[in-house]
């Protein structure tokens, strides 16, 4: 696989800020307040990008965020359009970020092995 570039690297992190600040704006009522761009890969050709969101909130929360977000791909992408000067603007694919749940469920193990190790050594 090719190592990203120093262009391609500049790309992701200007299109995942766009795309921050398109979704603040967005009034789709599905689409929680909660709505996090964590990353953006852009393809090294420009055609094509994925982007990783992450929404605090229930499964149904994360649902309806995800159909108002691919159903406002065409209006999120010509709003990117309009903010980035780009030979070709990406079509969007959006994937939901489990990262930071998984992040707190390991957390909450390592806390409750800590405990239970400290609970142990009183005895």
């Amino acid at each position: 696989m090719k190592k990203n570039s120093t262009k391609n690297l500049r790309i992701n992190e200007e299109v995942a800020h766009e795309l921050s600040m398109i979704l603040r704006d967005l009034k789709d009522p599905r689409i929680d307040v909660m709505t996090s761009v964590m990353d953006a890969v852009v393809a090294t050709d420009l055609k094509t990008c994925k982007v990783y969101v992450s929404v605090l909130g229930d499964e149904q929360a994360k649902k309806e965020t995800m159909e108002g977000l691919r159903s406002a791909e065409g209006y999120i992408r010509r709003e990117l359009a309009h903010t980035l000067n780009l030979r070709n603007t990406p079509e969007l694919t959006f994937v939901l970020d489990r990262s930071i749940e998984r992040g707190i469920e390991m957390s909450k193990l390592i806390d409750s092995v800590v405990k239970e190790e400290n609970d142990g050594k009183t005895e």
